[in-house]
């Protein structure tokens, strides 16, 4: 690891001209790269350590040239070497919304992430090669996380063959409603701890590398519905109505269907949410990371509280509600 670091160093040398500079740890996140403070005489910027044998680099820059071009706050491709898997870019700074969300900031900063969203949704960014499609396979690849991860191998309790059926039929619920909706750019990872609360155009956004084209609710419901900070469902509810207003103004969205829209909500996000299930399980036991168990109880309250709404996801609604309890479950409001 030691040797990584003075390579990233040696290379920083070359491809930048920031004259004498040191490094502090930044960040790391659920996959191999990680997050570098570099600071120079002119200011500070971030150093990208992803390991090309792990991770390739040039979704990333794509991504990231194509949103700065509809003028959304992502950081600045400064320079790049994709064989060596290091990258240099613009610092959005430390101000993470997760830490400053609450009663009194919550409505400003949702506010500035929607108006951000909807100009991602409305601007068909321009990336090399066009951005995947959010396909029913990938769809059903990921819900498949969920029995293989959190009920296999996390809980110890695999489905037998009722309930893979009955959990078959209600992925297929899922699936058909996330494929009907309007579909648009996606971020893709649009919550509370990939916003950066900035002084100018508010918010700095991060970790757009796996962006697509899928459904409308999905990165809306991913932010409303954070894993990682939960507010009261009528409150979350208003905001998801105040997004689908601002949608329709923005001809993102051409029906003015309250309902419908309310149940796509509810239901991309119960796809998300048992999918991240099975992502913070593998996290844990497949790469050792466990700074994401502590948040499995709220995602599970999530997934429990919308299927007990709709008659057709009963079996997985009483399969959700008949698990053990997870250590430390929050089942009280965060915020």
């Amino acid at each position: 690891m030691t040797q990584r670091i003075e390579q990233l160093r040696d290379w920083l040398q070359h491809a930048a001209d920031l004259g004498e500079t040191s490094l502090t740890p930044a960040s790391e996140d659920a996959s191999f790269r990680r997050y570098f403070r570099v600071h120079h005489a002119g200011g500070t910027a971030i150093a990208v350590d992803a390991p090309p044998e792990h991770e390739d680099s040039r979704p990333f820059v794509h991504v990231a040239r194509a949103l700065r071009a509809i003028g959304l706050n992502v950081p600045e491709i400064l320079a790049v070497d994709y064989d060596l898997g290091f990258l240099l870019v613009g610092d959005l700074g430390e101000t993470l919304y997760l830490d400053i969300l609450d009663e009194a900031s919550a409505e400003r900063l949702y506010g500035d992430a929607l108006d951000a969203l909807l100009v991602l949704q409305a601007s068909a960014p321009e990336v090399p090669g066009g951005l995947p499609p959010y396909d029913r396979r990938r769809l059903l690849d990921e819900l498949a996380l969920f029995p293989a991860w959190f009920l296999d191998r996390h809980l110890d309790r695999p489905p037998g063959a009722v309930e893979r059926t009955e959990l078959e039929a209600a992925f297929e619920v899922l699936v058909a409603s996330a494929l009907e909706q309007p579909q648009v750019a996606v971020h893709r990872d649009y919550h509370s701890r990939n916003l950066m609360r900035v002084e100018v155009d508010n918010p700095g956004i991060l970790d757009f590398q796996d962006a697509v084209i899928g459904p409308v609710t999905y990165d809306p419901v991913s932010l409303l519905r954070d894993c990682y900070v939960r507010w009261p469902r009528e409150r979350v509810e208003s905001w998801a109505l105040g997004y689908h207003a601002r949608a329709l103004q923005a001809g993102v969205l051409r029906e003015r269907d309250e309902a419908r829209f309310l149940r796509w909500f509810d239901l991309m996000g119960l796809q998300r949410h048992l999918k991240v299930l099975g992502i913070f399980a593998r996290l844990w036991h497949r790469d050792g990371k466990p700074g994401y168990l502590d948040d499995l109880p709220r995602v599970l309250d999530y997934a429990i509280e919308v299927a007990a709404d709709y008659p057709e996801l009963g079996a997985l609604h009483r399969l959700l509600a008949e698990l053990p309890p997870l250590e430390g479950r929050a089942l009280a409001v965060d915020r």
